[in-house]
């Protein structure tokens, strides 16, 4: 019998945008909550855990050690204990659930996933998107910026780092090497992509896949921040580079894209929760949304995938 695949969360800051919090522009986007109102950040995290996801994801995808120093004047102490709030606001939601919800009866213990981002995310030039920076950091360097981030997430205690949204291979090896500092957590690996073969920085996706493959910790590897539509032949793509051993993990966007200068717009495409049997037949076993993707969204999506 196939194992059924683990539900993730949606878009945490398209939900708190939902709610009235004014993100865009911002350099520290969700992760400012942390330091504001990190009980709007449970809210959500406990409205995914309610439709469904077996998997949250922390408010720590632009947080970095640096940027919270730099834009909220913390000491790096205490910079160090906001990056840890994220997990330990998850962990907390997740109690609350398990103890108190009638949909946690027969659940699996959702577990939390610490969000590490791409170097380009603290830049806030876009750059995240084309991985642009690579050329100009070394490995070493690459792999000192996401150690204190990383550090913090499996000090807090998370059940697994989620690297997502990485545009380029040399962000990718870095990550890998810098997990091997901290034997004893496990992690996914996802990359953002332009199209039906390649990753953002425009390597192909089976080299990607590759880089994964280096790594005996990486439950998954695959792709997240993408049209729907791109997901089956990506998957496709690189199936012969992926190991036995390691999964897919698949969070792509609802049917909207970003325009620098418009905001979101809507384009015509099937809902990411049919294109999701697909993604199951591949083998993705972690699966789930990204950018304004939402509760209701998710419970559509375990609907469909009979979970």
């Amino acid at each position: 019998m196939d194992p059924s695949p683990l539900i993730l969360d949606g878009g945490l800051a398209t939900e708190l945008e939902a709610s009235g919090f004014q993100l865009q522009g911002d350099p520290l986007w969700s992760a400012r909550l942390l330091h504001t109102n990190p009980q709007a950040i449970k809210d959500v995290h406990y409205r995914f855990l309610q439709s469904g996801s077996d998997v949250i994801t922390t408010a720590t995808y632009q947080a970095t050690i640096e940027g919270f120093v730099k834009y909220l004047g913390l000491r790096t102490e205490e910079a160090q204990q906001m990056m840890m709030s994220g997990v330990q606001l998850a962990k907390e939601t997740v109690r609350e659930f398990m103890s108190h919800s009638p949909e946690s009866e027969d659940r699996r213990e959702p577990l939390v996933a610490g969000s590490v981002g791409p170097y380009g995310a603290f830049l806030h030039d876009g750059s995240e998107y084309t991985g642009a920076y690579e050329d100009k950091m070394t490995l070493e360097e690459l792999k000192d910026w996401h150690r204190p981030q990383i550090q913090c997430l499996v000090k807090a205690g998370a059940d697994l780092v989620a690297m997502e949204t990485i545009p380029g291979l040399k962000e990718a090896e870095a990550l890998v090497e810098v997990l091997k500092e901290f034997p004893e957590i496990k992690a996914w690996l996802s990359f953002s992509c332009k199209d039906i073969h390649n990753i953002s920085s425009g390597r192909s996706f089976s080299e990607a896949v590759q880089v994964a493959c280096r790594s005996t910790q990486l439950v998954a590897v695959g792709v997240n921040c993408c049209p729907a539509p791109l997901v089956k032949p990506l998957l496709e793509s690189a199936k012969s580079h992926k190991k036995a051993d390691l999964s897919w993990v698949v969070y792509p966007n609802s049917g909207e894209r970003w325009d620098p200068k418009t905001g979101w717009i809507t384009e015509k495409q099937m809902s990411f929760a049919k294109l999701s049997l697909d993604w199951k037949e591949q083998g993705a076993l972690w699966i789930g949304g990204c950018c304004r993707v939402g509760p209701a969204d998710i419970t559509a999506l375990k609907q469909q995938l009979h979970v």
